[in-house]
């Protein structure tokens, strides 16, 4: 696959940025899908598959969602109408979401990750999380539980052979 090119998955997705590291640090609660409130440049610089969730959270600015931290580098086709690669962007969800979204991250430790960015039907939607962090040994803990699986994995198919 080309550089900066996003792979298609088989429910119609088309993922553009995948933020691999929330899930080792931390502990993923609940999903959502959420559209984007998206600039065009920012949309064209998304299809070229270029993106970085790695620094993104969301928070509440009065009954609104926004993203940020999220890293959508200048279009370079672009010109004096570029945006800004850091910039905050505004959650779509309806108003229940929203609500239960609130609700929990009002509870002490919790906090909303973006997991995938990524079009669907032609639009960019991003899928975000609520999440507790892990602690330190729960990390230890989770490599620890991976290396034994492979481990055994190895020798099953060592005996099979």
């Amino acid at each position: 696959m080309a550089k900066g090119a996003s792979k298609k998955n088989d429910d119609g997705r088309k993922v553009v940025a995948s933020n691999r590291k929330a899930r080792h640090d931390y502990i993923v609660e609940d999903t959502f899908e959420a559209g984007l409130v998206l600039m065009g440049t920012e949309v064209k610089a998304l299809r070229m598959g270029r993106a970085s969730l790695v620094d993104g959270w969301a928070s509440f600015t009065g009954d609104e969602l926004w993203l940020e931290g999220v890293h959508i580098p200048e279009y370079v086709s672009g010109t004096w109408t570029n945006h800004t690669p850091r910039r905050r962007r505004k959650l779509l969800l309806n108003r229940k979401e929203l609500d239960r979204i609130s609700q929990r991250t009002r509870e002490s430790g919790h906090t909303i990750v973006p997991l995938q960015l990524y079009f669907k039907d032609g639009r960019a939607k991003v899928e975000i999380a609520i999440a507790k962090g892990k602690k330190e040994y729960d990390k230890r803990h989770a490599l620890r539980e991976r290396q034994d699986r492979r481990e055994t994995e190895r020798e099953l198919g060592a005996h099979r052979g």
